[in-house]
């Protein structure tokens, strides 16, 4: 059997990317800090292999003990396939360096660079001596290459998940293992992150009515449509171990 794991799996994206992954009739672990009940509803009625685990990414110590608890419950059936989406993903603080708050800086780090390496870092060690193949989806932004003000903390937090994608890549290659490890640029995407942006203050982020004027022009994508495109990319075969994609290379 496949499974897919998706953190963040609530809202947004990674609510469209289980949603896609029920219609390919896979396994998929859902890990937020609440249970998005649409989807447990709708895995209920369509009879989907499904499974929720509650998890606050900013504490170390939970993310350890509940996804050792899923990779006990996964690897128990001798997966062939391991999907991990590292989705979740936080934007705050947005403010300029010398204003910055620490609490929301360092659940940042920890949320968007910190529970991924984790995370990936279990997988692996996990798959070793077993005949699973781990493949690993990391969720990046533009931020991670291109500086924007205010969001200092965010572009570098991604950047950072960049990196560690093309290092991890690397290792496997070296290892010559089956298991492969990508980033996926999502674009701007009409969610809750965005609702977060447009209501930060013009002292706090320079590019504010920019970003207010992508939804008022509605040119923000939908998650549906950026989900459908990453997970028939994550399927396809044809992914390349390291390579940071963006959903702008996938819709042309």
């Amino acid at each position: 059997m496949k499974y897919a794991i998706v953190t963040g799996a609530s809202k947004g994206l990674g609510e469209a990317i289980t949603k896609r992954l029920f219609q390919e009739q896979m396994a998929v672990i859902s890990v937020s800090r609440t249970e998005n009940e649409e989807l447990k509803k709708l895995a209920a009625e369509k009879g989907e292999n499904y499974r929720h685990f509650s998890c606050n990414l900013a504490l170390d110590k939970e993310v350890q003990e509940v996804f050792m608890e899923v990779a006990h419950f996964i690897f128990k059936g001798d997966p062939e396939e391991i999907l991990l989406f590292n989705n979740a993903g936080v934007i705050e603080p947005i403010h300029t360096v010398g204003s910055l708050d620490q609490t929301p800086t360092i659940r940042n780090i920890k949320v968007n660079l910190i529970a991924p390496i984790l995370i990936t870092n279990l997988f692996l060690n996990k798959a070793q001596n077993t005949n699973t193949t781990i493949q690993v989806i990391n969720v990046t932004s533009g931020a991670a290459v291109h500086p924007i003000e205010g969001w200092s903390v965010y572009c570098s937090s991604k950047a950072g998940l960049n990196m560690f994608t093309q290092t991890a890549a690397l290792e496997q290659r070296e290892l010559g293992t089956n298991h492969k490890i990508f980033a996926f640029s999502p674009g701007v995407m009409d969610t809750k992150m965005q609702e977060t942006i447009r209501s930060s203050s013009q002292d706090a982020f320079k590019d504010l009515e920019k970003f207010i004027g992508f939804k008022e022009k509605n040119v923000l994508l939908k998650a549906d449509v950026v989900a459908e495109a990453l997970v028939d990319l994550v399927l396809s075969g044809t992914v390349e171990s390291g390579q940071i994609y963006n959903i702008n290379d996938l819709l042309t």
